[in-house]
């Protein structure tokens, strides 16, 4: 039998709460949930499931009531990112579809106009090409532009791509591999307040970690993961805490944040552990109300956890 966690956690505070209320109507959900992004500035929840004839984005308010979807040029979303700037804000898509529109990083205006697409629609590409995408997993897009593309989930591409605000390469870093700076299905990326950029390196069961400006590596965390390799990284809205979904033991790890200067090891300070066959696969944090929302590919939902 596998070590009970919800009894060695019992002597400590429980982080979150489930919201049962969210979302109001759990009959949206028609497909497999793949992903989720909080647009906590306009209080919306966007959603991305995969399935035949279903609508591939869905739009729900903070609350849980839904608003809309849409469905063009989205073939199979695995990862998406709210961004919002001064002027407006635009939603990023990571496309892993075979067809027409696969391999492709995209934007969205929030009604689902198609803005931008990087990579070439329906062509896997190679390493050697940086803005040629093979199943990006996903991405995290600062405010001024600057855009971070962990490719991928599964095909040629293990690597950490940083571009400009006009999409040129930066810097690379990864390749295929198990060693220092090289991935195995690198899966979810997201950006400290201390310049890092931390990754899902999931296959490896480990977090990696990288200088923002440099790509230079800075350390990595594997003592949390002997069990389940990490599927995503977010902050908590605070920064103090790592969330990070463990899909086959359906749990959601919270890991200590590392202060500034010395990565270390990954301490586990509490966990959520869901039902069994939920598959939790990506998730993510609201920065004003620190709720929690976790997409399950086995429970086909999404959840909303409050601190």
């Amino acid at each position: 039998k596998a070590f009970d966690y919800s009894s060695a956690w019992k002597g400590q505070q429980q982080m979150y709460k489930l919201d049962i209320g969210w979302p109001k109507i759990p009959e949206y959900f028609t497909g497999q949930t793949f992903c989720v992004a909080v647009d906590s500035l306009h209080g919306l929840v966007y959603v991305g499931q995969r399935g035949d004839n279903v609508p591939k984005v869905l739009v729900f308010s903070e609350e849980g009531y839904f608003l809309h979807s849409w469905n063009n040029t989205v073939e199979m979303p695995h990862g998406i990112f709210v961004l919002n700037t001064a002027t407006d804000s635009s939603v990023w898509i990571t496309d892993v579809g075979t067809g027409k529109y696969g391999h492709t990083v995209k934007q969205y205006s929030p009604s689902g106009k198609l803005l931008q697409i990087l990579g070439t629609p329906g062509n896997a590409g190679s390493s050697l090409i940086p803005l040629q995408f093979d199943q990006p997993a996903e991405v995290f897009v600062e405010e001024s532009g600057d855009m971070y593309v962990v490719d991928g989930d599964g095909g040629m591409n293990n690597r950490l791509l940083k571009l400009s605000d006009d999409y040129q390469e930066i810097w690379l870093a990864g390749a295929n591999g198990t060693g220092i700076g090289e991935f195995n299905i690198p899966h979810s990326v997201t950006l400290d307040p201390f310049g890092r950029v931390w990754v899902a390196d999931r296959d490896n069961k480990r977090i990696q970690v990288f200088d923002k400006v440099t790509g230079e590596w800075l350390g990595s965390w594997s003592s949390c993961f002997s069990e389940d390799g990490p599927y995503s990284v977010r902050f908590t809205a605070d920064y103090k805490y790592l969330i990070v979904a463990q899909l086959n033991i359906n749990r959601l790890a919270i890991l200590a944040a590392a202060p500034v200067g010395s990565i270390g090891d990954c301490v586990m300070v509490s966990a959520v552990q869901l039902a069994d066959e939920t598959k939790p696969h990506l998730v993510d944090v609201d920065m004003k109300s620190g709720a929690v929302y976790v997409a399950e590919i086995g429970a086909q939902q999404v959840q909303k956890y409050i601190p």
